[in-house]
């Protein structure tokens, strides 16, 4: 690479000129790169949603879960399957390896669905995961004066925000609906031999328009359309039924048997702070900018301020901004720290400012690539930018020190030949350095699943900011010392510092073997720290908003839940520690997606300085005394919101059994120990309660004899229970859901027995066809790959999730009785941070590998890579220790960090050993005399980008700021290794050297 270097010197003019372009490209590319929380995985997932409208679960189980099962288990490559059958509707999840084709995945899913004979009326959606799916933005809207705010957002303000471009989605809760109710009289009914569904048919049927050919004329072929249509209510009203008992003369009209009224009906509702609201919740498309998404929202928003106010309950754009705001902050904090660090060491403002051009140089080029490559600026590219600070400048602190100190040497004061030279000379050692850094980030592909996906961008960052600042140092760097150090002053003698040092290395290599078992004794006695540390995937970083919900008995109505509802939010209301609530009673649930009469959830945001952990178990508690004085038998959860990768703290206890009532009671077990237990929190039970059910079991025979298909009774018994949905249609201009239902709803066991059926013989009750009786039945069943289990999961409090997990599944197995017949199976989040931390040290391994190679390549000589790789040993030391002193568990930050100081603490190496060699083999030095000088050579720039990368990492190491964990354990981790092994490896590498060649040594000595 010297040819640049001499084609910079050459062509000043024009580096500068590609320089400044360089940075405008890399500014607007910064400007231009799309904003996010975290890095837009899409998870291998896909869920397939089934409505099957009026079923058990029993039922769906039965005729559409197992069966779907049956053919998703042909899938290659699936993970896990896991499904929930409720009333009416499954969920069936299945999981896949990372790096599967999904849009392939969703085809065959498509195509087995369609393959599969479900029963009739049965839909079937399928959905992907991604972690920009989530809602961005919750925003309750208030209506201003006379204002139809519901109107105003479905003719206006929806279409407005759909043209956003990026806009996934806006859905609004709390709508009201125009319903058509219309109620037969059961007894006119039967005299006029009709049923609601043939009721239902003849009303669908009035609305017809079908094409019916064309007529042809002389000059023109007319198409010809046939239709009837109800426009009105009144038309309705006066439509006329036909029926097979009734003569022909005889028309009866809707309005003779039925009563029909207009009336609106509000199936879910929500409040923001006690106050009735909209609730407006928006999606992002996946590839879209989330902050300026949701700024463009807020702006169609505001242009509608004179008609209704609103309030943002939950804002994913600020809390981006927010984490962008605190790393940007940190990172230029620690471009400040690097650059005292510098001046500290040169005690020369010139040179200081050559090596801060470095950092904006190589850090604004780096959003170039990360644009073309479709990166979002996140949590992840920031942290890499952050963390890269301290090092991007170690390669021109490495030649500015060079340059800076042959100057000082030279009699001839500054020209191009020594600036060549002086680049020339450690061009070899920073060029084998950044290609050893970069090269550590390599077997990052081999981590698998979500770690190597979320750290891809950070490594990315880092690669291209390292690459830049080589570049850096070996082009502009050279040029701005020439015109920089024209006067400095002369060399001065040999400082105390390297004084000292250099009689430190000459007793160190008298003394190898006390050094030795110094440092060994050092390195045992840090892995000792290894327990007391905590064992975690991700820090659990606190949570300012909660997420609550409350589940009342099954057969609850939406009015009671609202009741109950309205007391909890009062509660609310009166606690000091909350700043605003958004709740919805009947709305969609955070974990099913499903709409539920008989639950309502909760956002509630926290003011600032709040205890979280001690607030929550208040709030359950005062929750909990409502709900049993109130609705006895419902089940609450208050949790932090889950924003980021997935933690993984958590312990799943699955049970198996073919016999329900036992895994029931094995899982009420399992649930009621979790929940005595202080270091786990949020314990959850997927298996559901009970309730009552009524069967009708037909009679074959008896059904034959008197001519009676089970679907005609089926379809009697549901007329009588439940509303039949005749669908929406358009009366007096307005789009109405249009509703049937008897006047007399059947209420209980003996009214069903005496329901009629008509028959051949005439009208017949149902128990003369069918034995009716009622049983306790489960509310959902639950599978897993097929099987039915019971899962009770929990989050683990504090970050030794592997020695909790452990713990509670022998405390399980040994001290809790289960059932017989039920097995259990405990896992959960310690397994797959387990499973990552083996992947890691794999990387590790491989990365080490790579960092050998690179040196015998660079170096040529089979034993020089082992003794540059001989610093790494001492790593941990000083990691460990900064980890236990700063109370930061074992993460995968952590190892990420260890992986990069793979690659940070060789260079200190290779700077040092690059000397040595070319005091030998330039200079002809004994192997002792080349050690030392290349010691006090390289005593400044060793101290000098050790200091200046610790330094610049402080900041980020001390930030309580949201957002950052994921890079302060790395920070700590790369802070205490390189201070550790930078200290060891100025006395290690010379003993390990003079070791490596012992032989020639000890004959040096002899002559």
């Amino acid at each position: 690479m010297n040819f640049l270097t001499k084609f910079s010197l050459k062509n000043a003019v024009a580096v500068f000129i590609i320089s400044f372009l360089l940075v405008l490209g890399g500014l607007y590319s910064f400007s231009s790169l799309k904003m996010d929380l975290q890095p837009n995985i899409e998870f291998p997932q896909l869920s397939i949603e089934v409505v099957y409208p009026g079923a058990s679960p029993e039922d769906i189980n039965e005729q559409v879960t197992s069966k779907l099962e049956e053919k998703f288990k042909s899938l290659e490559g699936m993970k896990k399957m896991q499904s929930s059958s409720f009333e009416s509707i499954a969920i069936i999840n299945l999981e896949f390896p990372f790096h599967t084709d999904m849009d392939e995945m969703e085809r065959q899913v498509d195509a087995l669905i369609k393959d599969t004979k479900l029963p009739d009326h049965v839909q079937t959606k399928i959905n992907r995961f991604s972690t920009g799916l989530s809602p961005i933005l919750n925003i309750s809207l208030f209506a201003k004066k006379d204002v139809d705010l519901q109107k105003l957002l479905e003719q206006d303000v929806i279409p407005e925000l759909n043209k956003i471009n990026g806009v996934n989605s806006v859905s609004v809760g709390g709508m009201k609906d125009d319903v058509v109710q219309i109620t037969i009289d059961k007894q006119k009914a039967l005299q006029a031999g009709l049923s609601l569904s043939q009721i239902k048919d003849q009303i669908n049927e009035k609305f017809l328009s079908f094409p019916a050919g064309s007529v042809n004329t002389d000059t023109l072929q007319i198409p010809v359309r046939v239709q009837e249509k109800l426009e009105t209510v009144e038309a309705l009203k006066n439509m006329p039924l036909m029926s097979s008992l009734t003569p022909t003369s005889q028309v009866v009209k809707l309005k003779d048997i039925a009563k029909i009224e207009t009336r609106t009906e509000q199936p879910e509702i929500t409040r923001y702070n006690l106050k009735d609201s909209l609730s407006m919740a928006i999606t992002k498309k996946q590839d879209a900018n989330t902050v300026e998404v949701a700024d463009k929202v807020i702006k169609v928003l505001d242009a509608h301020k004179d008609e209704f106010d609103y309030a943002i309950g939950f804002d994913t754009a600020e809390a981006i901004k927010k984490s962008v705001e605190s790393l940007i902050r940190e990172g230029l904090l620690g471009a400040l720290f690097a650059s005292i660090a510098v001046l500290v060491f040169l005690r020369n403002v010139r040179a200081t400012v050559i090596a801060i051009v470095s950092i904006p140089l190589s850090l604004l080029v780096a959003p170039i690539f990360l644009h073309q490559l479709d990166i979002s600026l996140n949590v992840m590219t920031l942290g890499g930018m952050a963390v890269a600070v301290g090092r991007v400048v170690d390669d021109s602190i490495v030649v500015i020190e060079n340059i800076f100190r042959r100057v000082r040497k030279s009699k001839h004061g500054m020209t191009d030949e020594l600036v060549q030279d002086s680049t020339k000379e450690i061009l070899k050692a920073i060029t084998s350095s950044t290609i050893t850094t970069v090269v550590v980030f390599l077997p990052l592909g081999f981590v698998g699943g979500i770690t190597g996906e979320f750290f891809l961008p950070f490594a990315l960052t880092i690669v291209f900011s390292l690459l830049m600042s080589l570049l850096v140092a070996v082009t502009i760097v050279p040029i701005l010392a020439k015109f920089s150090f024209k006067k400095v002053p002369p060399e001065e003698k040999e400082g105390a510092l390297q004084r000292v040092y250099g009689r430190v290395i000459a007793w160190a290599l008298n003394h190898k073997a006390v050094i030795l078992l110094i440092s060994v004794v050092l390195l045992v006695s840090s892995f000792a720290l290894v327990p007391k540390l905590g064992f975690v995937f991700l820090p659990n970083e606190e949570q300012k908003t909660l997420v609550a919900s409350i589940e009342l008995p099954s057969s609850t109505s939406l009015e009671k839940t609202n009741d109950v509802s309205l007391k909890i939010e009062k509660m609310f209301d009166k606690q000091k520690e909350i700043k605003e609530v958004t709740a919805g009673v009947g709305s969609r649930d955070f974990r099913t997606g499903l709409k539920r009469q008989n639950q309502a959830n909760y956002f509630i945001s926290l003011k600032e300085g709040v205890n979280v952990a001690s607030f929550i178990k208040k709030l359950e508690k005062n929750m909990q005394t409502i709900v049993d004085k109130e609705a006895p038998g419902t089940k609450l959860g208050v949790q932090e919101l889950q924003v980021g990768p997935p933690s993984n703290n958590n312990i799943n206890i699955d049970l198996h059994s073919n016999d329900l009532a036992s895994l029931q009671k094995a899982a009420k077990q399992v649930e009621e120990y979790l929940k005595k237990r202080k270091d786990l929190k949020y314990v959850t039970n997927n298996f559901a309660d009970k309730q009552k059910q009524i069967i009708v079991d037909i009679d074959p025979e008896k059904a034959a004899a008197y001519g009676v298909s089970s679907f005609q009774i089926l379809g009697t018994i549901a007329d009588e229970t439940k509303p039949v949905d005749v669908g929406t249609l358009a009366l007096d201009g307005v789009e109405r859901t249009v509703q049937l239902a008897y006047d007399k709803r059947v209420d209980a066991v003996e009214a069903l027995k005496n329901t009629l059926i008509f028959t051949k013989r005439g009208l017949v009750p149902v128990s003369k066809l069918a034995t009716v009786k009622e049983v306790e039945t489960y509310t959902s069943i639950q599978k897993l790959d097929g099987k039915v289990f019971a899962r009770v999961s929990a989050q683990i409090v504090g970050d030794n999730i592997q020695k909790v997990t452990e713990d509670v599944i022998e405390k399980l197995e040994n001290d809790v009785d289960l059932p017989k017949g039920v097995s259990l199976e405990g896992g959960g989040g310690s397994d797959d941070t387990v499973e990552t931390f083996q992947q890691l040290g794999l990387a590790m391994v491989v990365a080490i590998g790579l960092v050998y190679v690179t040196m015998l390549i660079t170096f040529g000589k089979a034993r020089i890579p082992f003794i540059i790789l001989s610093s790494l040993i001492f790593v941990p030391i000083g990691s460990l220790l900064g980890l236990y002193a700063a109370n930061e568990p074992m993460s995968v930050s952590v190892m990420i960090g260890l992986l990069m100081l793979i690659g940070i603490v060789t260079t200190n190496a290779i700077v040092l050993v690059d000397r040595i060699g070319q005091n030998r083999e330039q200079k002809g030095m004994t192997i002792r005399d080349a050690l030392i000088e290349a010691g006090k050579t390289r005593l400044r720039p060793i101290l000098m980008t050790a200091f200046a990368t610790v330094a610049a990492l402080i900041p980020l190491a001390l930030t309580k700021a949201s957002g950052t964990l994921i890079s302060k354990g790395l920070a700590i981790t790369v802070i205490g290794g390189l201070t550790s092994s930078t200290l060891l490896t100025l006395i290690i590498i010379p003993v390990m050297y003079e070791l490596f060649f012992i032989r020639q040594a000890k004959a040096e000595r002899k002559e």
